[in-house]
């Protein structure tokens, strides 16, 4: 067998390299297209990053800055015409796009292609930096007040702070909210309002060292039985009425008392106070599942424990019946019709509303060369 000089090992390493590159140019252009038309939705993900996480096994950091720079890349030909030829490393290009414009891709190239990834990374950490002027005076003009209108079933807040601790709390909230779901069914210019309120409170929930029974409030559930032990007509007691699939959500991570009754409306049982796992089972079952079970998700940060078999469906609470979810995927199951159940083996199957199996990852090869 005749050996290859070295010469021409790096002509073919150079031309892989040169096809990697536009391959990762045209994978760049369908993120945009991805992103623009929200596939991710209805495929158990709560934004593209998290798809992408989810599809091919990156971080979602790393997903984030593709999503970034895909878009960027639209409006620096340069740069991306650098990328696509081998000229640029894909994070080369990645960092290049935080900064670069129009005006400046030309010489920004030149000098990139004499420095390290390190050094375009870096500067690009600098040019993106916002600095923050804080005025001593409006330091004194802080205030948080909230209330409650609509007969107690809307609950306001307002605040003002001074621009340096504004910024904080916008910087915490929006983070937050970038991780936080976005429901298959939120569209339009208040997704983002949303997700910060949701943010607000998740942050709120947060529990430091140990968490303790008494720092809970119970909810006190009116329901009625509809059939099969189904819950119906639900309203929390001195409150507004709620949806069934609300209720029963309640009821998984929430120190929750319910009041159920039959057609009649003579109370049938009181407390089921047990349905609640205690501290050491939670323990157990973040130790066991370590993360959200949703294959892929990866979230570690205000995870619940799930009844398989719903606690109001005469599902045990003990380890083998509960899986650890994130607050979105729980969402998607008890209030878009997603399933989930625990197999004997300890893994855990997903099922999509119209009741086929998830399966995360891309298509198998031959799938690929089928279609």
């Amino acid at each position: 067998m005749q050996h290859r000089d070295e010469e021409e090992l790096i002509r073919d390493i150079d031309a892989e390299h040169a096809a990697v590159a536009a391959a990762h140019r045209r994978m760049l252009r369908l993120i945009v297209e991805i992103d623009r038309r929200r596939v991710w939705r209805d495929l158990g993900a709560r934004d593209t990053a998290h798809w992408l996480s989810i599809r091919y096994g990156v971080s979602q950091w790393k997903a984030r800055r593709w999503i970034a720079a895909a878009h960027a890349l639209e409006s620096l030909p340069e740069v991306s015409e650098a990328l696509e030829s081998g000229e640029l490393h894909l994070d080369k290009a990645v960092e290049l796009t935080r900064f670069a414009t129009p005006e400046t891709e030309s010489r920004l190239l030149v000098w990139a292609g004499g420095v390290s990834c390190g050094a375009i990374r870096r500067k690009a950490d600098v040019s993106v930096r916002r600095a923050m002027d804080d005025v001593e005076g409006i330091e004194r003009s802080r205030s948080l007040t909230w209330w409650t209108f609509d007969d107690g079933r809307r609950f306001g807040i307002e605040g003002e702070f001074p621009p340096a601790q504004g910024a904080v709390v916008a910087r915490a909230l929006d983070d937050l909210a970038s991780t936080l779901p976005v429901m298959p069914d939120e569209q339009g210019g208040t997704g983002v309002d949303a997700r910060r309120a949701d943010a607000l409170v998740a942050l709120c929930s947060a529990r430091t060292g140990a968490e303790r029974e008494s720092d809970r409030a119970t909810v006190i559930v009116h329901a009625r039985l509809e059939g099969s032990d189904r819950l119906s007509e639900c309203e929390i007691e001195d409150g507004p009425a709620i949806s069934t699939e609300s209720a029963e959500r309640l009821a998984c991570n929430s120190r929750i008392q319910v009041l159920l009754e039959n057609e009649s409306e003579v109370p049938m049982r009181v407390g089921r106070m047990s349905r609640e796992p205690p501290a050491w089972m939670v323990r157990q079952l973040k130790y066991r599942d370590r993360e959200c079970r949703f294959p892929g998700c990866g979230s570690r940060r205000f995870t619940q424990a799930h009844h398989v078999v719903w606690w109001e469906r005469g599902g045990p609470t003990d380890l083998e019946n509960l899986v650890l979810v994130c607050t979105f995927h729980h969402r998607l199951v008890h209030e878009y019709g997603w399933q989930v159940r625990r197999e004997e083996d300890g893994s855990v199957t997903w099922f999509r509303r119209e009741g086929r199996r998830y399966r995360p990852g891309p298509a198998p090869p031959e799938e690929l060369i089928a279609s």
